[in-house]
C-alpha cells in the first residue's frame, strides 16, 4: 500500500537515525545487527511487575506512564483522577529506583539518543511520562510581574521526567479536557494563559507536550503556541467513532503539521463500533491517521501494561464480561451527555493484540495490509524515534 505524505509548512522531518557511541560495560550488538531489525516504540505503557514483560514485549523503547493517581469526586457525581505533584513525585522516584535496579533490561530514557544506545546494548530505553499537568498545579505563578517559576516542574524534570500530558480528561488551570465537552452546553475550554506559560516552559526544558485527553480547541492552541513538535501520545480518530475521547482530522492535522506524532491505542471501543473488533480495525486506524496526518504522524501506543489489559487477560479476552467493569464510569458521563457516551460499549480489547507480542502482530497485519516496508519502519518506531530526538536534546 502506497500513501501520499503531506508536507505542512511548519513540519520538522529529522532524516536519518545516526550511530551512538557506545562507552558501556554492556554487551554491545554490531551496528549491522542494530539496524537490521525493525525499531518498535509503543507511545504508552507501564512498568510491569514482571521485568521479562520486556524483553518479551520485544520494545526497543516505550513511553511510560509513571503516574500516581489520586482520585476526586466532582461537584456534578463524575469522578476525575488527579495526578498530584507529592504522589507523582514519590512515584518518579520509585520508576527511576525500578528502571536502575534493572540496568541489564532498561536504560532511562533521557535524550532521543538513547533508543540507539538502548537498542545496540540490547535493553529496552524507558521514557518517563506524567498524564496530567495537576502535577505542577502551584508552578507558574507570576507575582508582580516577575517571570514565572517552575520548581516542582524543575524537580521532576531532574528524576526522568520527558513527556508531560496537559490535562486528563477533565480541563484544569492549563487546558481544557476531553470530557469537559457536554453535549448539551458545546464546553471546548481552550488553552488558558496559564497554560501557555506551562507550553512556553516545557519548551524551554525540552519535555514533550502531550495533548491526549485535551479538549478539541486546547490541542488546537497548543499545536499554534508550541515552538517544538507535540504528540498525541493515545488515541483513535473519530472518523471511525463518534466520540469526545477521539480526535477529529483537525486535530491530527494540527499535531502533523508541528512535526508531531499521533499514537493509536489499544482501547477497543474507541478504535470501532464493529463487533467483534479485530486487528483489521486497527489497521484501518493506522491507515487513516498516515491519509490524514501523513505517513510521518501514525505511529503505535498500547495504554494498558505491557502484555494487555490484565482482567481481560484472566477472562481469556472475553469482552462481553470484560467490558462490565467500564459501565458504571460509561453510564456516569451518559447522564451528562458528552458525546459519544450514548452508545454502550460492547467490548475492551482486539483479542489479537491484547497479547505481550502485539507488536509483532501489528507489523505483520501492516505487511498483510500491503503497506511498504519504509512506512512499517515509520508506524511501528520511526516516528517516535524521530520526534523524541528533536524534541529530548
Amino acid at each position: 500500500m502506497t500513501l501520499k505524505v503531506c508536507n505542512p509548512t511548519r513540519r520538522h522531518i529529522i532524516k536519518g537515525l545516526g550511530a551512538a557511541t557506545l562507552l558501556s560495560p554492556f554487551c554491545t550488538l554490531p551496528a549491522w545487527a542494530a539496524k537490521s531489525r525493525r525499531l518498535y516504540v509503543d507511545g504508552l505503557s507501564f512498568l510491569p511487575n514482571d521485568i521479562n514483560d520486556v524483553k518479551a514485549s520485544k520494545l526497543d523503547a516505550f513511553i511510560a506512564d509513571i503516574s500516581a493517581i489520586e482520585t476526586i469526586e466532582q461537584s456534578d457525581g463524575t469522578k476525575n483522577y488527579k495526578r498530584t505533584y507529592k504522589a507523582c513525585f514519590n512515584s518518579i522516584q520509585q520508576a527511576a529506583k525500578t528502571v536502575t535496579d534493572n540496568p541489564e533490561v532498561y536504560l532511562q530514557g533521557l535524550t532521543g539518543a538513547d533508543i540507539d544506545n538502548a537498542r545496540a546494548q540490547q535493553r529496552t530505553a524507558v521514557y518517563f511520562q506524567i498524564q496530567g499537568a495537576d502535577c505542577v498545579e502551584a508552578d507558574g505563578i507570576v507575582t508582580k510581574g516577575k517571570p514565572s517559576l517552575w520548581p516542582q516542574l524543575d524537580s521532576l524534570h531532574q528524576h526522568g521526567l520527558r513527556v508531560l500530558q496537559l490535562t486528563h480528561h477533565y480541563g484544569n488551570r492549563f487546558a481544557g479536557g476531553a470530557l469537559d465537552n457536554n453535549g448539551n452546553q458545546g464546553v471546548n475550554k481552550p488553552l488558558t494563559d496559564a497554560g501557555r506559560e506551562l507550553i512556553a516552559a516545557l519548551n524551554q526544558k525540552n519535555i514533550l507536550i502531550d495533548v491526549s485527553h485535551s479538549s478539541e480547541q486546547t490541542a488546537l492552541d497548543t499545536a499554534k503556541a508550541s515552538q517544538s513538535p507535540i504528540v498525541l501520545s493515545h488515541g483513535a480518530a473519530r472518523h471511525f467513532v463518534n466520540h469526545a475521547r477521539c480526535s477529529s482530522d483537525n486535530i491530527i492535522r494540527a499535531v502533523a503539521d508541528t512535526g508531531g506524532v499521533f499514537g493509536v491505542f489499544m482501547m477497543s471501543f474507541w478504535l470501532t463500533n464493529n463487533a467483534p473488533p479485530t486487528i483489521e480495525d486497527y489497521i484501518k486506524q493506522i491507515e487513516y491517521v498516515a491519509r490524514v496526518g501523513g505517513v510521518d504522524c501514525a505511529a503505535v501506543a498500547n495504554d494498558f501494561p505491557l502484555r494487555g489489559q490484565e482482567n481481560l487477560l484472566a477472562l481469556n479476552n472475553n469482552n462481553s464480561e470484560g467490558v462490565k467493569e467500564y459501565l458504571d464510569w460509561w453510564h456516569s458521563l451518559q447522564s451528562k451527555n458528552v458525546l459519544g457516551f450514548d452508545v454502550v460499549p460492547k467490548h475492551v480489547v482486539i483479542p489479537e493484540l491484547n497479547h505481550i507480542d502485539r507488536m509483532s502482530r501489528i507489523d505483520d497485519a501492516l505487511k498483510k495490509a500491503r503497506f511498504k516496508s519504509s512506512d512499517r519502519d515509520r508506524f511501528m518506531g520511526g516516528n517516535w524515534q524521530r520526534v523524541l530526538k528533536k524534541v529530548l536534546v
